[in-house]
């Protein structure tokens, strides 16, 4: 089975297993400590073993043991393979210099925004406002909190801070559009745009 383009989770487990061995419980404990599940979504163990198992089936990874603990069940420690190597360098690089279109619910969301009244549409964006404000208090502290560490190791949440500024900025923006009446539509005025397109 090959594996042409990378998932951020296949991406993160062969860099994670370019450090070391590492069995999968240890790689999800790992991506929490250093705060990566904010990146990539390890929330589910499932999901990282089907990543695990399609890396191996690709030759990208394979079992270097099997371990018992009487603690713990059954362990299977993995590897990097020369062949994970290299597609993790491809992928790297692929994803660091090639933006890619990607379809978020929140852009089809708003696309849809038109069928809700200005009043409905301004108090839902509110509460996601307060929600990003959270999120952006949260990197904010994160980032001041881990001064110490190099840089390079925090850039993802630099660009999640940046990016979650921006919108932020961009929900407040909108929200006092709708409030201040600068944003209003009408059915009728819906049907002559659409009807104009046909």
């Amino acid at each position: 089975m090959a594996l042409d383009r990378g998932s951020p989770l296949a991406l993160t487990v062969l860099a994670l297993l370019r450090s070391r061995p590492l069995h999968a419980y240890g790689m999800q404990r790992l991506l929490k400590q250093w705060g990566k599940d904010q990146v990539v979504n390890v929330g589910q163990r499932a999901g990282l073993y089907r990543t695990i198992e399609r890396l191996a089936e690709a030759g990208l990874v394979r079992v270097r043991e099997t371990g018992r603990d009487q603690q713990y069940p059954e362990r299977t420690v993995y590897e990097l393979t020369d062949a994970g190597r290299e597609r993790l360098d491809v992928w790297l690089d692929d994803m660091l210099s090639r933006p890619k279109q990607e379809f978020p619910q929140f852009p089809a969301a708003l696309s849809n925004a038109m069928l809700l009244p200005p009043g409905v549409l301004a108090d839902a964006l509110e509460r996601r406002a307060a929600a990003v404000e959270q999120t952006l208090a949260e990197l904010e502290s994160s980032l001041s909190a881990e001064q110490d560490l190099p840089r390079i190791t925090m850039l993802e949440s630099e660009y999640l801070r940046e990016v979650t500024a921006a919108e932020a900025r961009w929900l407040r923006a909108v929200i006092a559009d709708l409030r201040e009446g600068r944003i209003q539509w009408s059915h009728e005025q819906l049907e002559a745009v659409s009807s104009a397109r046909e």
